[in-house]
């Protein structure tokens, strides 16, 4: 036969109502501070999360701000070149035409520098409509759908067209 043990919070004639009731305001003491220090981790972490999100809000609307900086700061030693032909009104045309030269050297090295690449391609490539917008297609010797002739460079900036280059297209036979 077996008996059954009373739990300890169940009044036994052993053990006085008093001592289960202390026993269980103890239990609720330890309930309301482990509530109470949860409620404040999650309060501490819900703080965390929103500082987080300020953070990474302020860092995008800098990196937007100053996202062109880089590509400023390229192009300003060809202003400067610009300016240094314009302040010599009477020089002569092949110092002219040198400063252009070397202005557009400046220019396609800034270019460059921030990821800016020509498309221009060589007669007989396979026309790409998306580096490629043709103008037109002419009868030509060369295979089918090729680019005949360029008639505007295009450019792209890592990988994605900012503007195709226009061409002349073989028509299909």
């Amino acid at each position: 036969m077996t008996t059954a043990t009373p739990t300890p919070q169940e009044p036994t004639p052993e053990t006085p109502a008093t001592e289960v009731g202390s026993n269980s305001e103890a239990k609720l003491a330890e309930v309301e501070a482990r509530l109470a220090e949860m409620s404040d981790a999650y309060l501490r972490a819900k703080a965390e999360v929103e500082n987080i999100r300020r953070r990474s809000e302020e860092e995008m609307s800098k990196a937007r701000k100053f996202a062109v900086e880089s590509f400023a700061e390229s192009m300003l030693p060809v202003m400067d070149s610009m300016e240094a032909a314009i302040a010599l009104p009477d020089a002569k045309v092949e110092t002219v035409l040198e400063g252009v030269h070397a202005t557009k050297r400046q220019l396609a090295a800034a270019l460059e520098r921030n990821k800016v690449l020509e498309i221009n391609p060589a007669a007989g490539t396979k026309f790409d409509p998306h580096q490629h917008q043709a103008i037109s297609v002419v009868p030509a010797e060369q295979e089918p759908n090729t680019v005949v002739m360029v008639l505007q460079k295009g450019y792209s900036i890592a990988e994605r067209v900012l503007r195709p280059a226009l061409v002349t297209v073989t028509a299909p036979k």
